[in-house]
């Protein structure tokens, strides 16, 4: 198992042998805001957008619309390889702990059953630092 991201100034991998890990997905963009041009519209919920103001009016410096971009990207790279169809931006209400360094992803759609139950919600890690922002998600093995 494993899974690959990229952006400008870095790069990474990680692997896991499949009887210790289900799945897991990372992504790494720039700590930059999202473009202007509706995109944050086109991959964020309302309630994500209502998160995403009190993130910014709490916790400045970090640029939130690309991390919850990065987050849904990881809960893409995570969901496929177990439910092996299309999850769309849509279908997921991330939340980010701005303190903790964490998220939850609450899947909006029915899921692949994972450890012998169904996979309703996805657990990740976040880091800000030197100018990029990733995201992990791991989703343990039985």
């Amino acid at each position: 198992m494993g899974s690959i991201t990229h952006c400008h100034g870095y790069r990474a991998a990680a692997v896991a042998f499949t009887k210790d890990v289900a799945s897991l997905g990372m992504d790494a963009e720039p700590d930059e805001p999202l473009p202007n041009d509706g995109m944050l519209g086109l991959i964020a919920l309302e309630e994500e957008c209502v998160r995403l103001r009190e993130l910014a009016a709490g916790t400045p410096g970090t640029s939130w619309d690309r991390l919850l971009f990065t987050a849904k990207e990881s809960v893409y790279k995570t969901w496929f390889p177990l439910a092996r169809r299309w999850l769309g931006f849509e279908s997921a209400d991330v939340v980010i702990d701005a303190h903790a360094g964490t998220f939850t992803a609450r899947l909006l759609v029915h899921g692949p059953v994972v450890n012998g139950s169904p996979l309703t919600m996805l657990h990740g890690r976040w880091l800000a630092a030197r100018g990029i922002l990733m995201t992990a998600i791991v989703v343990p093995a039985s």
